[in-house]
């Protein structure tokens, strides 16, 4: 076998960072070369992360786009949002591929982004680079790019959920409504207050009503696909379980559709892209069937009575919705099959 292709990871010390070290390790064609954080540089990564002794001995890297260079093909940038806004085009110059993890090139506005980020956007000329890597909707543009802007974790679940509908016009993009929930890790590592196990534990709560920054990343696409604007209602909630996306979404059926109609769509839509699973009729996916994978599943659900559909998309919020597609969107850049190093099954129970 050829040489591997060399990876670095900025961010290694959060969540994201340190999932894709785990998805990484048994890549048969790329190898972690450099973990990076500048917040803990010359640590032994597997400090903060015990789990890692013995599997990964090195000491954190400190930002230096000279040095990753050296030691790195690719990179991926696990970082907070703002940070690769400024990080991304000097990589970029030093000659390095990017993936980036973060919403700062998502966004093909830069007012937009200020306005749902609070941040500063990144120069137009890098947003304008960034391939948005929604891979089964994408995977296009993904194959051969420079630099890839990983989707969110909800978007990527309410995206696979509606695309197929809206693009071939089973529903009324007008009527949707999206009701997603996520476990806590996709707040990240940092303590804070929302996360405290006696605020989170016995509780559930909606959080950022008609706020969320993914709003105007999933009505992005949603009006690409239906080649007009598309405005959603998107509310998202906190559950006391550590891994795991639902996305339950609601719309007016357009035409005589039964889910089974949905259910053949989506079939042919997704045909030949494998981490994504249609439910057979009168099923529908839970979180805990597609948990430390990159499978998205989803179901339907037709109300003849009201008019409207139901379909209900899960992910893992660290895989599919963060490092898994972002191993993914890696394949499709190199050229090798998509599923390389993400072949794995589903943990249960």
């Amino acid at each position: 076998m050829s040489e591997k292709v060399k990876v670095a990871i900025v961010g290694s010390t959060g969540y994201g960072g340190v999932e894709l070290i785990r998805l990484l390790a048994s890549h048969p064609t790329a190898e972690v070369t450099s973990v990076i954080s500048s917040s803990s540089a010359g640590a032994p990564i597997a400090e903060g992360f015990p789990h890692l002794s013995e599997i990964r001995t090195d000491l954190l890297d400190d930002v230096d786009p000279v040095v990753i260079k050296s030691k790195a093909d690719v990179v991926f940038l696990a970082t907070p949002a703002g940070v690769a806004a400024k990080l991304a085009p000097s990589l970029m110059d030093a000659g390095l591929k990017v993936i980036d993890l973060s919403g700062d090139f998502r966004l093909k506005s830069r007012d937009s982004y200020t306005e749902w980020y609070k941040k500063e956007a990144a120069e137009q000329q890098f947003i304008d680079k960034a391939v948005f890597g929604l891979a089964e909707v994408y995977g296009a543009s993904v194959k051969n790019a420079e630099f890839i802007s990983n989707p969110g974790c909800y978007p990527t679940a309410t995206l696979l959920g509606l695309v197929p509908a809206v693009a071939a016009g089973f529903i009324d993009p007008s009527t949707i409504i999206i009701d997603a929930k996520s476990g806590v890790s996709g707040a990240g590592r940092g303590a804070n207050l929302g996360t405290h196990y006696s605020e989170l534990n016995e509780n559930f709560k909606a959080y950022k009503i008609n706020k969320h920054q993914h709003i105007p990343e999933i009505e992005q696409v949603l009006s690409d696909v239906a080649g007009r604007p598309v405005v959603t209602t998107f509310t998202t909630h906190l559950v006391p379980m550590t891994r795991g996306i639902m996305s339950t979404m609601y719309a007016t059926v357009q035409g005589e559709h039964t889910a089974a109609d949905f259910i053949g769509l989506y079939r042919q839509y997704y045909e030949g892209r494998k981490f994504v699973r249609i439910r057979p009729e009168g099923t529908v996916p839970s979180t805990k069937e597609v948990w430390g994978s990159n499978y998205c599943d989803i179901g339907f659900a037709v109300d003849e009575r009201t008019g409207r559909v139901t379909i209900v998309s899960v992910i893992d919020n660290l895989v599919k919705g963060a490092a898994g597609q972002a191993i993914q969107n890696l394949n499709l850049m190199m050229g090798w099959d998509e599923t390389l190093g993400l072949q794995f099954v589903p943990a249960y129970p």
